[in-house]
C-alpha cells in the first residue's frame, strides 16, 4: 500500500492534521493503535481555551513549593520512584516558568491561542458538530477575598495585554447563576471568549467523521513499527494490511512522541503530567450551569453529556506507570462538599497522559536530519485547544504556503544540539 502522507496519531492534533492535509489534495492515512481521540483528547475539561495565553508554569514562590512537596494537594501530585529522571525536566521547567522567561514564552505562544476559536469554528462547522459546543466561557470561582482580588488583577493585565475578555461576578451574581453550589462563595471570575466541549471524545469522532468524507482512511497499526527507506525517499510502517509505504510522515503522537523519535535520534525533553477524571450523576435536580474551577481546590467540575466531569490537575510520573488516582479521590471528596454529586458512572476512574516541554510550548514543525519527516507535539493541558490550528499550520508548511502563524518559536531545532 502506499499514500502521500501518514499520520501517526488520531488524537485531535493528528486528526486536523489529517484534515488540512486532505483539503489540500492529498492521499492521507491516519494510523493510530486505537480509534480516534481515546488517548489524552479523550479525557480533558472540554474547553477551547482562547483566554490560555499563558502556559502553565512551575510556581516560584517558596510556600506553594512547600505545599507540593508535601505531596497531599488536589492539583499536583508526584511519584517518588519517577523524581530521578524528572529533575533535569523539572529544572528546566522551573527556568522557564520564571516570570521574565515566562512573559516571552507568552507572547511567543498567544499566536496559536489567539486562533484556536476560528480554527475549530471552521472544523466545527465542516464537520456539523455544533450540537456538542457552548460558546459562554467557563468560570473560576473562589472562597476567598484574597485570591478573588488577586485573580480580578491577573485578569486586567491578561485583558490589557492580549485582548481577553472577562467578566467579574458577585457573590449575589455567583448565586443565581449557580444556585446548586453549596460553599459560600468570595465572587466568580467568567472568561467570556473560550468554548467548552459537552463531549470531547464526540467532537474527536466528529472531526474523524469529517477527514474519511475528504478521502482520508484511519488504518490500525504500531507507530513504533515506522523506518525510513534508505534506498528511497519515504517511509514504511507495518499495518495488519501489510507494509504501508509514504513519501512524508507527520508524528503526532503526543506523549508517546519518543517512540519514533528516539530511534530516528532526537532526543527531546518530553515529559508528562498524567491526569484523571470521572463522571457523576446529581442528587436531587441539582444543576451545574457552566465550567467551574475551584480556584483554591484545585480542581474542575465540567457539566458533560455523560454527567458532571470532575477532572484533577497534574500527576508527575513516569508515562507507563500504573494508575494513582489519589488526586481524584481528595478531589472527589471536598468537591461533593462544593456541588451535589451523586453515583460515579465510570467503572474506573479515566487516565491520560499531557505531553510537556519544559518550555511550555509544542513542537512543531519539520524534522532537521530526515526529509518528509514532521513533529506536531508537546501542547500539554491546551492539546485540545491547539489541534486544529497546529494542523492547519502544519499542513500549510508542508505544501509550502505561507502559514497562518510563524511557527518558528515552535521549530524542533530549540531542543536539539
Amino acid at each position: 500500500m502506499k499514500t502521500d502522507i501518514v499520520v501517526l496519531g488520531a488524537g485531535i492534533v493528528g486528526i486536523s492534521a489529517a484534515i488540512h492535509l486532505a483539503r489540500r489534495g492529498k492521499s492521507v492515512v491516519l494510523l493510530d493503535r486505537r480509534g480516534a481521540g481515546e488517548e489524552t483528547s479523550y479525557g480533558n475539561a472540554g474547553l477551547i481555551q482562547r483566554e490560555g495565553v499563558f502556559p502553565y508554569g512551575f510556581p516560584h514562590d517558596f510556600g506553594a513549593l512547600f505545599r507540593y512537596a508535601l505531596n497531599n494537594t488536589i492539583d499536583a501530585s508526584y511519584h517518588f520512584r519517577a523524581l530521578p529522571g524528572l529533575v533535569p525536566f523539572l529544572v528546566r521547567y522551573w527556568w522557564h516558568s520564571g516570570f521574565t522567561q515566562h512573559q516571552r514564552i507568552a507572547h511567543l505562544y498567544a499566536p496559536l491561542i489567539e486562533n484556536s476559536i476560528a480554527e475549530h469554528k471552521d472544523l466545527i462547522e465542516a464537520s456539523g458538530a455544533g450540537e456538542l459546543i457552548r460558546k459562554d466561557g467557563w468560570m473560576k470561582v473562589f472562597r476567598t477575598e484574597k485570591e478573588r482580588d488577586a485573580a480580578y488583577k491577573d485578569a486586567e493585565k491578561l485583558s490589557a495585554a492580549f485582548g481577553v475578555n472577562h467578566q467579574k461576578l458577585s457573590t449575589s451574581e455567583m448565586k443565581t447563576i449557580e444556585p446548586s453550589i453549596q460553599v459560600e462563595l468570595a465572587g466568580g471570575l467568567r472568561w467570556t471568549d473560550p468554548w467548552s466541549i459537552r463531549d470531547p471524545h464526540s467532537l474527536n469522532k466528529a472531526y474523524l467523521d469529517y477527514f474519511q468524507s475528504l478521502g482520508g482512511r484511519l488504518v490500525s497499526g504500531d507507530a513504533a513499527t515506522l523506518e525510513h527507506i534508505l534506498e528511497g525517499a519515504g517511509w514504511r510502517v507495518a499495518t495488519p494490511e501489510g507494509p504501508l509505504e509514504t513519501r512524508e510522515v507527520v508524528v503526532a503522537l503526543g506523549p508517546w512522541a519518543d517512540t519514533v523519535t528516539r530511534k530516528l535520534g532526537y532526543h527531546f525533553p518530553l515529559a508528562v503530567k498524567r491526569g484523571y477524571h470521572m463522571h457523576y450523576g446529581v442528587q436531587d435536580g441539582a444543576q451545574l450551569n457552566n465550567w467551574v474551577l475551584d480556584a483554591e481546590r484545585g480542581y474542575f467540575l465540567a457539566p458533560m453529556l455523560r454527567g458532571i466531569r470532575l477532572t484533577t490537575g497534574a500527576e508527575f510520573a513516569l508515562r507507563d506507570a500504573p494508575k494513582t488516582p489519589v488526586q481524584l479521590t481528595r478531589a472527589e471528596r471536598v468537591a461533593r462538599e462544593f456541588f451535589p454529586l451523586a453515583e460515579r458512572r465510570d467503572e474506573e476512574p479515566w487516565m491520560g497522559a499531557r505531553p510537556c516541554t519544559p518550555d511550555m510550548m509544542p513542537i512543531i514543525g519539520k524534522a532537521p536530519r530526515h526529509e518528509g519527516l514532521w513533529f506536531a507535539f508537546g501542547h500539554a493541558h491546551h492539546g485540545m485547544t491547539l489541534g486544529p490550528v497546529t494542523g492547519r499550520a502544519l499542513a500549510e508548511a508542508m505544501t509550502g504556503e505561507k502559514t497562518v502563524i510563524d511557527i518558528a518559536p515552535y521549530r524542533p531545532e530549540r531542543f536539539l544540539a
